[in-house]
């Protein structure tokens, strides 16, 4: 029997709240010493639902436009930029879902869908903008030494002439974190190619949420004393990261982006599980929990409810997130 299935068979077993919390605790560092593969490469198709459907087929074909993109990074700017909100504005002027300034736009936005008009408030056209855009910031710099994709989104942040001038990724923070951010939340919009790496974190989200069990339910409950100690799904589960050290979004279709997505048949106790009435659309998401083994998650259900061990296995089970320190620091704060 390998350790996956002894581990699952392991933990089906959820009568005694003690044991089971110590077998998991066991269980997730024996499985994490058998994982040592992380995210592979290859294509980076996008991972189920986390593009809304409206702009899944557009994102994919754009994102292929040039060496330098793919569809997750192209994914990963939009979602950075708007939150996939089409009538999004800044405080800067930046419009649209791509969020162009007036500047930009009249310079480099082009007619994606081809209907004679190059509208900045049309997914049709931004999205191709954006994808245009990138390519051409790469074409610039596409002599500088180094990584091509890191040095064009620098030319996004910085400009090309920076790029160029310090021969690769310049030394400002600013640029640094932009890349970093960008090039990390590319992973949670790609689809896995091989097994993802366990959280160290898991064991000890998972501890903490096992200590709240029989706590009763409260809409948009953080577990602070004003709330009297009670949460509601998404307030449990950032909560239970916060007592490791990982700072998660308040909301649960937030807290989708927070790492890469295995499939069904690879979750491991710890993961953050999802559930929706839309299976194309991770901003739909309504409910989260924390995947405990065996086909259960500890979850703060509704209300007139109290946090218990509830099957994940139902209609609305959307996927999976393993956290990683990384995937939550690069979430952006309002989106």
């Amino acid at each position: 029997m390998t350790v996956r299935k002894a581990w699952i068979v392991a933990t089906i077993a959820v009568g005694s709240a003690l044991s089971f919390v110590m077998l998991l605790v066991v269980g997730v560092y024996v499985v994490a010493g058998n994982l040592i593969n992380g995210v592979g490469g290859g294509t980076k198709a996008l991972a189920k639902g986390s593009v809304p459907a409206a702009y899944s087929a557009i994102v994919q074909k754009w994102g292929n436009l040039c060496s330098a993109i793919n569809p997750a990074l192209l994914a990963a700017q939009l979602y950075q930029e708007s939150g996939f909100n089409p009538n999004a504005k800044s405080a800067a002027a930046a419009e649209g879902i791509a969020q162009f300034i007036p500047g930009t736009w009249a310079t480099h936005g082009i007619d994606g869908n081809g209907d004679g008009v190059k509208n900045v408030w049309d997914p049709q056209d931004a999205i191709p903008s954006a994808a245009s855009y990138d390519c051409k910031l790469a074409s610039y710099v596409k002599d500088v030494p180094g990584n091509l994709t890191e040095n064009m989104l620098a030319s996004y942040n910085a400009g090309a002439y920076a790029v160029i001038k310090y021969g690769g990724v310049p030394p400002y923070k600013e640029t640094r974190n932009y890349v970093k951010t960008i090039t990390t939340l590319e992973e949670s919009f790609a689809a896995p190619t091989t097994r993802v790496d366990p959280s160290k974190q898991a064991a000890g989200a998972i501890y903490y949420a096992q200590k709240k069990l029989g706590t009763p339910y409260l809409w948009g409950g953080n577990g602070t004393a004003a709330d009297g100690g009670r949460f509601d799904c998404s307030g449990l589960t950032k909560a239970a990261y916060e007592s490791v050290g990982i700072t998660l979004p308040r909301v649960a279709n937030d807290q989708y982006n927070a790492g890469p997505h295995p499939k069904r048949d690879e979750l491991l106790p710890g993961d953050l599980v999802f559930f929706s009435k839309d299976p194309t659309d991770s901003r739909a998401i309504h409910h989260v929990g924390i995947y405990v083994g065996g086909g259960y998650m500890i979850d703060a259900p509704r209300t007139g409810a109290v946090i218990r061990f509830d099957p994940i296995d139902i209609s609305e089970y959307f996927g999976a997130t393993r956290v990683t320190e990384d995937g939550a620091k690069a979430l952006p704060t309002t989106v």
